[in-house]
């Protein structure tokens, strides 16, 4: 049973690796840098304070600072335990994938930054849809994007982005249960 999602993993990122071409090279390989993503971080930080105000904002920032490290370390708990090789390690898929990142570390199960976006998006966005109608779809889709870059600089299958995105909406919703609940209670 392992032996076939393993195969369909593989068969899945070997089609959708291979939608790239070179005249989109350039803007994946920036959209999947982390840094690319700090203006959209610095607009959800304004609309964060304008919608939460002061106290309200500070304990989010503190609550989204413990939710990246959370899920970061998960990540890493993940990667190190299960040792599942990035394609762009497999020798076997060197000449079946389009590998352009800049780097590639040894193992990629599951995805940090899959993780890591989509518990940004759910977090900010469950804070924001009441105000800013289109934001939480908006985030879910940036963090899915962020995903694809992944599969389609060719250092993740798409199962690590799955785990990922499961394990960042159900970190962040974790965590904005405790938010809410901290609010309700010392805020009001």
């Amino acid at each position: 049973m392992l032996e076939k999602i393993a195969k369909l993993d593989t068969n899945i990122l070997v089609y959708l690796n291979n939608l790239g071409n070179e005249s989109w090279d350039p803007f994946w390989l920036l959209y999947t840098e982390k840094t690319t993503h700090l203006p959209l971080m610095l607009v959800l930080v304004f609309f964060l304070f304008k919608t939460l105000g002061a106290k309200r904002f500070f304990l989010s920032l503190f609550i989204i600072s413990l939710m990246i490290v959370c899920t970061d370390q998960l990540t890493n708990l993940a990667k190190y335990g299960f040792e599942r090789a990035r394609p762009c390690r497999v020798p076997e898929l060197e000449n079946l994938i389009r590998y352009i990142a800049k780097r590639c570390s040894r193992f990629g199960f599951f995805s940090g930054h899959s993780s890591n976006s989509m518990a940004i998006a759910v977090f900010t966005g469950l804070i924001l849809k009441n105000k800013y109608k289109y934001s939480f779809p908006a985030l879910i889709l940036w963090a899915l994007s962020m995903g694809y870059s992944r599969i389609y600089v060719g250092v993740h299958y798409p199962g690590d982005l799955l785990v990922g995105f499961t394990i960042g909406a159900l970190v962040a919703y974790s965590f904005f249960i405790v938010y809410t609940k901290i609010t309700h209670k010392y805020i009001g």
